[in-house]
């Protein structure tokens, strides 16, 4: 899981990739007119300060030589060190990487880090590599972009396809280059190497405080509240659980496969123990709905915790949830988000929601160079603490602008950067 705690969308073509930075950027554009700010902090901040492309030769099992493509951007450090995930997948491209580190620096300017937005990747399938050639392949990419990360340049961070064991092999290779801090530079770490209690469910969690949040605004008690997620991965699962413990009923979950439904309560406990490591479970049933099924089923909050633009303009009618929270990136097309909000659906937008792994990863870091660390319970705490003021300021501001909670959230996110840049005479 990483910063954002999501799974990956197969993108089929670039234009698809496209769409999703130029969204963005959109949404960025409308922030800043409304804020007052002049065309040139947009022209600053619809692009990263930095993107660098690397080519990574890696000696596989077989003795041949494989070359990978790598990627880092950097979107803005005016606050702070950039900070971001890296993700493995084949579909890794720069314009994703992109737009995933814009994301990145309005997380961190909601939840009120003192970071930019950072986002890597390798075009690579790790799941067709040896344990090996995974090694090799993350000692080469830190070797890659040694000259632009460090615990106060850029800090990287687990995602998709990557775990604790690449994080400790990229620190490990860092070291080796600057013993005095290396572990600062790299979040995401197994706890013995200097890692974070509470770090592996902090986007789930951070999740579940965003939909008690709305809930409470909505009226609406947890206890016996109608929960379907569409997303049964790292997020999604730990998500269905501590649902389940609250007292909501899960009435649907799904996978890659399709999805489940019981308008009386999923048995979560159940599904938990009979997935398997990817979170596929759904296979072993035979009555199943689809995952656009999902969507429309009857409930009152919903959570899509998979992939990008499930809920379009083609749908967004039969979506029938007072309450959508996004633990997915962009689950969510710009035209969906108007019809949803103009029938008065409170839609909790992913830079908010997902916000908890990279606050999580943010309490490691604090960690690392204070050389001090915490237990679960006081992360728990803190966590607790920086989303509610973070949904508690985009909900004022949504109500005080008359916005939807997406452009609020999206406002909070880029006034920091855009002050910050004003203050350092960028702009």
């Amino acid at each position: 899981m990483g910063d954002n705690g999501t799974e990956k969308q197969s993108v089929n073509d670039h234009t698809e990739e496209k769409n999703v930075l130029e969204s963005t950027q959109t949404i960025i554009k409308q922030a800043l007119d409304k804020l007052g700010y002049q065309e040139e902090v947009f022209q600053l901040l619809k692009e990263p300060v930095r993107m660098m492309t690397v080519r990574i030769p890696v000696r596989m099992d077989d003795g041949s030589v494989k070359i990978f493509t790598g990627y880092r951007a950097q979107h803005n450090d005016a606050v702070g060190p950039t900070k971001g995930g890296v993700r493995f997948h084949p579909e890794v491209s720069e314009t994703e990487v992109k737009a995933l580190s814009i994301w990145m620096s309005l997380k961190a300017g909601i939840v009120d880090l003192p970071y930019g937005g950072g986002k890597g990747g390798i075009v690579c399938d790790p799941r067709e590599m040896s344990f090996l050639e995974v090694e090799r392949l993350s000692r080469g990419y830190v070797r890659s972009i040694s000259q632009i990360v460090g615990p106060t340049k850029d800090i990287p961070a687990p995602d998709v396809l990557t775990n604790s064991q690449i994080m400790a092999w990229m620190m490990d290779e860092y070291s080796r280059m600057r013993e005095f801090d290396s572990s600062g530079f790299i979040t995401g770490k197994p706890l013995v190497l200097g890692g974070s209690h509470g770090r592996e469910s902090a986007t789930a969690k951070g999740v579940t405080i965003c939909i008690r949040e709305a809930a409470k605004k909505k009226g609406i008690s947890m206890e016996g509240a109608r929960v379907a997620i569409q997303g049964f991965g790292n997020a999604g699962s730990f998500l269905a659980k501590f649902m389940f413990d609250e007292g909501a009923k899960v009435v649907a979950v799904s996978d890659v496969y399709g999805a489940l439904y019981d308008p009386e309560g999923l048995d979560i406990d159940y599904l938990l123990d009979r997935r398997d490591s990817f979170g596929t479970v759904t296979n072993l049933f035979s009555d199943t709905l689809t995952n656009e099924e999902l969507l429309e089923v009857d409930c009152d909050i919903l959570v899509p915790a998979a992939i990008e633009n499930q809920i379009t303009e083609n749908n967004a009618d039969k979506v029938q949830a007072s309450i959508i929270v996004e633990a997915a990136n962009g689950p969510t097309t710009i035209g969906a988000t108007k019809k949803l909000h103009n029938r008065g659906v409170l839609l909790i937008p992913d830079v908010l929601a997902s916000a908890g792994g990279v606050t999580v990863s943010y309490f490691e870091w604090v960690q690392n160079n204070q050389g001090y660390y915490w237990g679960e319970e006081e992360v728990a705490e803190k966590l607790e603490k920086l989303i509610c003021a973070a949904f508690d300021n985009v909900y004022r501001v949504a109500n005080m602008r008359n916005t939807d909670m997406r452009l609020a959230a999206y406002m909070v996110g880029v006034r920091r950067m855009a002050e910050a840049s004003r203050f350092r005479g960028w702009i």
